[in-house]
């Protein structure tokens, strides 16, 4: 099988996509979809030497939404999943190490697809929410960026979780989420096979953790998944949802590059930030030192 590791060319994917999101008001579109044009301008590529691999462009977005419609733009994240997991596939193949410009937390569902196609995986899931909403623990389900991780697990309707007939596209037994702050999004995987290490347990032993999930004989791989707000808001505010008690810069670049030093990293993603929110470009700046920091020797 072949695993990709950071040895490999670096190549950023945009994958503008904001369909997982709630309007952050009424008339409004979310502003993560801004997110890749920000960070290149910030001069992400020039800093980890990466290649440029384009871009996935997501269909419309639609605001409307009711409880019991089901999945916001549902349809659309699902041909945007196809889209996007044939396109992490080719780079793969080709011997680059993706890195994903998102858009929100949805695009995780491309990833997930394409490597589930290439074998079984694992996924490192640094995030301050569980994203992990579904029927079994919620009334109705809505915006698929906070159902992200219950979807790749296998929860929810078959057009998202069983693209190809391939559900699960990660096991529970293979993620770890690593960031939590609120107890109530802990409470989520109890019962599951998932691991789970909240924020301010985070330390250099955290990789250690990463490693007992990630890098056993029967995956093939694994692939990180960040959502900014991992950070804390004194650090980057500028997410949907920010929450205190999140990770300082410092923490974050070790716990990314320990992670992206085990055997196996098969590609990270980056989601959430929204330009809209960061009037000066200062934030952008921030998330790129950080993501040059872990990326480059």
């Amino acid at each position: 099988m072949n695993t990709i590791t950071t040895d490999a060319k670096l190549a950023v994917l945009d994958a503008p996509s904001n369909l997982g999101l709630r309007p952050p008001a009424p008339g409004t579109v979310p502003g993560c979809y801004k997110a890749p044009w920000a960070l290149r301008d910030a001069g992400l590529l020039d800093r980890i030497g990466a290649e440029d691999a384009g871009a996935v462009v997501p269909p419309r977005y639609v605001a409307t939404w009711e409880p019991g419609d089901g999945v916001r733009n549902g349809q659309a994240i699902a041909a945007y999943t196809r889209k996007l997991a044939t396109r992490i596939t080719a780079l793969r193949d080709s011997g680059r190490f993706p890195v994903v410009l998102g858009g929100d937390c949805s695009i995780l569902l491309g990833a997930a697809v394409a490597l589930r196609e290439a074998g079984r995986y694992g996924l490192a899931y640094l995030d301050a929410h569980s994203d992990f909403r579904h029927l079994g623990n919620s009334p109705h389900v809505g915006s698929a960026a906070g159902e992200d991780l219950a979807l790749a697990t296998g929860r929810g309707d078959d057009y998202l979780t069983d693209i190809g007939g391939l559900r699960p596209y990660v096991r529970e037994e293979d993620v770890i989420v690593l960031g939590l702050r609120d107890e109530e999004d802990l409470g989520d995987f109890t019962g599951t096979g998932i691991t789970s290490v909240r924020a301010e347990e985070i330390g250099d032993d955290a990789v250690d953790a990463a490693r007992k999930v990630l890098v056993r004989g029967e995956l093939d791989g694994f692939w990180i998944h960040v959502d900014a707000d991992v950070l804390d808001p004194s650090v980057l505010r500028a997410v949907d949802s920010p929450t205190p008690g999140g990770l300082d810069a410092d923490r974050l670049v070790r716990l990314l590059r320990g992670l992206l030093r085990l055997p196996g990293a098969a590609g990270l993603q980056i989601t959430i930030f929204d330009p809209d929110l960061d009037g000066d470009g200062s934030q952008a700046a921030t998330l790129v030192d950080v993501l040059a920091a872990a990326l480059t020797p």
